[in-house]
């Protein structure tokens, strides 16, 4: 067991450590209790940024408490600026008493919680039967996407659109040697989405990514690159013709102001129904919150302490700190 269980000391994981502490399926699992617990009411935020024009850069962060879990936190991070990377930093604190929990370094979990929430999405609302996956987009996130939805569904089918051709056969090669399903890659957006029972957009376009006609009835779509009101991943169309499920309802009505359903939180806690039809059109507008943020940081976090990992930090109660005492 860690040192780290003194009041004032919580436990430092670097992104390394962080990294293979928790398998897609154990992610999607600690999500998926988030978003029941936000169902029954627990708070989150959406995102807030600071833009910056010199240099060019941004500076994000968004917040969850999960009561029953126990822990509430959320991400900070930076992104541009002169090194014109991106920097995340995870604070996690205990729910019942404010203590902080841990610091995490939150880079390398970010693709797995992110694609846990999607899987969540995909469960909720796809269609049970659901066989055929398309994904547009062939990062980091994809993959995550990719990876946490191969965990929800029995898929025998996965085809891969990005615009460049290695990235989009990298992306297939990489996932045929992880996943069951034979994953391929195609030479379109339009190829990738026809037939396809479920469909992930993993992308930073600011214009639609395929055509909402496409769609066959039944589909599911999971959207994660709308995060910011200039970016459109889907069109009018796919809007439309779909019931709309968003992480956040005011982070959506901050961010793209669609047509709402209702919260993913409210479907997996069972407030309100999700898909009513095989037929139906469900979409899930997956743009971050702290609600994965903060589940995910809590299992890594447990799992750390299990396996005696991290490194214990101090911080000072500001009872002590103000006075100087």
């Amino acid at each position: 067991m860690t040192p780290a269980t003194r009041p004032d000391e919580a436990l430092f994981l670097t992104s390394e450590e962080c990294a293979g502490l928790a398998t897609p399926a154990e992610y999607v699992a600690a999500v998926r209790e988030g978003y029941r617990q936000r169902g029954n009411g627990a708070p989150a935020a959406p995102r807030t940024t600071l833009t910056n024009d010199d240099p060019p850069g941004m500076l994000t962060g968004y917040t969850a408490i999960l009561p029953e879990t126990g822990a509430m936190g959320g991400y900070t991070y930076a992104a541009g600026f002169g090194d014109h990377d991106a920097h995340f930093m995870l604070p996690l604190f205990d729910a019942d008493s404010g203590a902080p929990l841990a610091l995490l370094d939150g880079a390398s979990l970010n693709p797995f919680k992110t694609g846990a929430a999607g899987a969540v999405g995909v469960d909720a609302l796809a269609r049970e039967d659901a066989t055929t996956l398309a994904v547009i987009g062939s990062g980091a996130q994809a993959r995550g996407q990719v990876r946490a939805a191969a965990t929800v569904r029995e898929f025998e089918t996965v085809n891969v659109y990005s615009p460049t051709h290695e990235h989009r056969e990298s992306f297939a090669a990489t996932m045929n040697e992880r996943l069951d399903p034979a994953v391929a890659a195609v030479a379109s957006s339009a190829a990738a989405v026809e037939d396809a029972d479920v469909v992930i957009t993993a992308t930073d376009s600011s214009e639609p990514v395929f055509d909402g006609d496409l769609l066959e009835a039944g589909a599911h779509v999971t959207a994660m690159g709308q995060y910011n009101p200039a970016k459109r991943e889907l069109d009018t169309t796919t809007i439309q013709r779909a019931t709309y499920v968003p992480d956040l309802r005011e982070r959506v009505l901050q961010d793209a102001g669609s047509f709402i359903h209702a919260e993913l939180g409210e479907v997996v806690a069972g407030e309100t129904p999700g898909r009513e039809s095989e037929a139906e059109i469900t979409v899930f507008d997956s743009g971050g919150t702290g609600i994965e943020t903060v589940a995910a940081a809590h299992l890594l976090y447990e799992t750390a302490r299990e396996k005696d990992l991290g490194t214990p930090i101090e911080f000072a109660p500001a009872s002590r700190a103000l006075t100087g005492e």
